[in-house]
């Protein structure tokens, strides 16, 4: 599984919700791929992101920068070619990233909906 679907199914399986990839190369010189998605609440997106960190750490993958983690209302994990996005959902109405990089195509993401969801009662 690629990382970019990778990051959407640890998104996914931890209910995250409105997962949109933006193929971006050619729009960007920051990252090729922008994965946007939301959470319920600030300690939602908290989890989600630690989650992410901590899987794809597991592979020895780990994110040059990461921003939000404090808060919680819009956390970005920078993996170079694929910056992840999550937003509690008013936050993610007022930045509008899909209409900021509304030239990006829409990647066809592998998520595996059969899989059973993560328990969110740690969040």
């Amino acid at each position: 599984m690629d990382m970019l679907s990778q990051i959407a199914q640890i998104v996914y399986d931890k209910k995250g919700s409105n997962i949109l990839a933006l193929d971006v190369k050619g729009l960007s010189t920051i990252t090729d791929y922008l994965l946007i998605a939301e959470g319920n609440v600030d300690r939602h997106v908290i989890s989600m992101a630690k989650n992410i960190i901590e899987l794809l750490g597991k592979g020895g993958v780990r994110p040059v920068r990461t921003e939000g983690l404090q808060s919680g209302d819009w956390v970005v994990l920078d993996y170079l070619d694929v910056v992840v996005h999550l937003f509690q959902p008013g936050f993610r109405d007022k930045y509008s990233l899909e209409i900021v990089w509304n030239e990006g195509q829409i990647v066809d993401l592998s998520i595996d909906v059969s899989r059973e969801a993560l328990d969110n009662s740690s969040f």
